[in-house]
């Protein structure tokens, strides 16, 4: 079979490769090699979403094991399942779109697009690596080809976001680092490999005895790290200003793929590999989706900063991720990672509108503006979809996968859930009153002449438009990849009995 998902991994570094020895001056002609290093990998991976077996639980595409470094059992390993199959399609979409959405870029251009190509192999990686080594190597490429895409080319105080992202994001990596290396030492035949090490968890007694600590100490180590990368109270603070001071096409990455990395990761290593721990954790889990869910929601609304408001609405969104995985209900986890696909569409809709004003008005303070969609009808149209898609009106994407949250969530936890909801309103809340103050009432005349949205920002909007109308209208598309693989993982969680504690 051809190895498509080593090609989604690398085809991008092959761009990466060729742009430096680009000739000098032909901005343009770099845009589009970029542009050029990204359709093939969209290509691939819609086709993996057309052939995907979505009756079967197993792994499908893999790839390997193959011996990399055999002395240390390191490992080439490479497959999908329900768990990541939208996200390689999510990655591939978004990685694409982001090119068009950097042609504004025009300092170290070269520079710029081969460590974007860098990043998208890395990210895409991430969503594909069975070995724990190769998955740690590709998070660690993801890590660094953001610093230098924020602190070259970000805002006024890009150095200072760039470094308290790096250094958030490096704590995280030290934990997933020694978590990985205990795994190792205490495997059966020291291994990386995470089928094996979940094969050798099933066979573990129930959470007691002298392995407990040690079974919860890594748990939460993982967590920590998979915390500040979502992600959650009180880890969050390196997200806002990253997001303020990122290229427009750097947020719209940042929030519509690495925070999905965070609960990626709980699902692909902390739950089949550490499932006791796990289910000793989801009242914390629960918890802390709850005060996400809240606290995001009213640090929303309270910012005057359009992007940083869209920065504080990604931490509440991401809350509902946690509330539905810790739930343990095939509802509550399926509409967990349908969550985490949704808010990639609808938050990168949102970040690329902010680009459209700020390039025009060189500005985002929402009291600001006002009238706007008097000048910017199309704009205005867009935005509306954008927002109301955030807020979870029915008929759009956002809905269900809340709504399938919820129904998961007050299952197990009807008191947090009631609460949660209440983010809902909130939500709609600073929705509807920052669209109001941008769009409606008198126009502000210095706006007066804005030129409206142009073909290639919509065209980078468009795609991610119908894709919201067409999940709220059928979710099937996604759900039916997720349903088989996630009701395995969650039976196999629930399986336990935790005791001796």
């Amino acid at each position: 079979m051809f190895p498509y998902l080593s090609f989604l991994t690398f085809f991008p570094l092959l761009g990466a490769v060729i742009i430096p020895f680009l000739p000098g001056g032909r901005d343009r002609l770099v845009k589009w090699v970029a542009c050029l290093a990204t359709i093939p990998p969209l290509i691939a991976a819609f086709k993996l979403f057309l052939i995907f077996d979505r009756t079967s639980s197993a792994l499908q595409f893999v790839e390997g094991p193959f011996d990399w470094i055999p002395a240390f059992h390191i490992q080439y390993f490479m497959g999908t399942d329900g768990i990541s199959i939208s996200m390689i399609l999510l990655t591939a979409l978004i990685s694409f779109i982001c090119i068009p959405a950097s042609w504004g870029i025009n300092k170290h251009v070269k520079g710029y697009f081969s460590l974007f190509l860098l990043l998208d192999a890395g990210m895409m990686g991430v969503f594909c690596a069975l070995d724990f080594f190769l998955f740690y190597v590709f998070w660690e490429v993801m890590l660094l080809s953001m610093y230098f895409l924020i602190g070259i080319w970000g805002g006024p105080r890009r150095e200072y976001a760039a470094i308290k992202f790096f250094l958030y994001t490096l704590l995280g990596s030290v934990l997933m680092l020694l978590v990985m290396l205990a795994f190792y030492f205490y495997s059966d035949g020291n291994s990386f490999n995470m089928v094996t090490l979940a094969d050798q968890a099933r066979h573990l007694g129930p959470l007691a005895g002298s392995g407990s600590t040690f079974r919860l100490a890594c748990w939460m180590a993982l967590f920590v790290c998979f915390a500040i990368k979502i992600p959650i109270v009180p880890f969050h603070t390196w997200l806002p200003d990253a997001h303020v001071e990122a290229p427009t096409a750097i947020s719209v990455i940042l929030a519509g793929i690495l925070l999905k990395m965070g609960t990626y990761g709980i699902l692909r290593i902390c739950f089949p590999l550490l499932p006791d721990a796990t289910l000793y954790f989801a009242d914390m889990m629960a918890v802390i989706g709850m005060i996400n869910i809240v606290y995001g929601a009213l640090c929303a609304m309270a910012q005057k900063d359009f992007k940083r408001l869209i920065a504080y609405s990604s931490v509440s969104h991401m809350g509902f991720c946690l509330l539905g995985m810790a739930s343990m209900t095939p509802e509550g986890i399926n509409g967990a990672v349908f969550q985490m696909f949704n808010h990639g569409t609808i938050t990168a809709m949102l970040f690329l509108l902010v680009g459209v004003i700020y390039d025009r008005a060189h500005h985002r303070d929402i009291d600001g503006f006002g009238g706007l969609a008097q000048t910017m009808p199309r704009y205005a149209t867009v935005t509306s979809l954008a927002f109301f898609a955030a807020l979870g009106l029915p008929g759009l994407s956002g809905f269900v996968s809340e709504i399938l949250c919820f129904l998961g969530g007050f299952k197990t936890y009807r008191l947090y859930t009631i609460v949660s909801a209440t983010g809902v309103v909130l939500t709609a809340a600073y929705m509807l009153w920052t669209y109001q103050r941008i769009f409606m009432g008198k126009l502000n005349e210095k706006y007066a002449k804005l030129e409206e949205i142009n073909g290639r920002e919509l065209f980078t909007l468009i795609p991610l438009g119908i894709i919201v109308i067409l999940l709220g209208i059928y979710p099937r598309f996604v759900l039916d990849l997720l349903n088989v693989s996630l009701s395995a993982l969650n039976s196999a969680v629930t399986a336990w009995t935790v005791a001796g504690l």
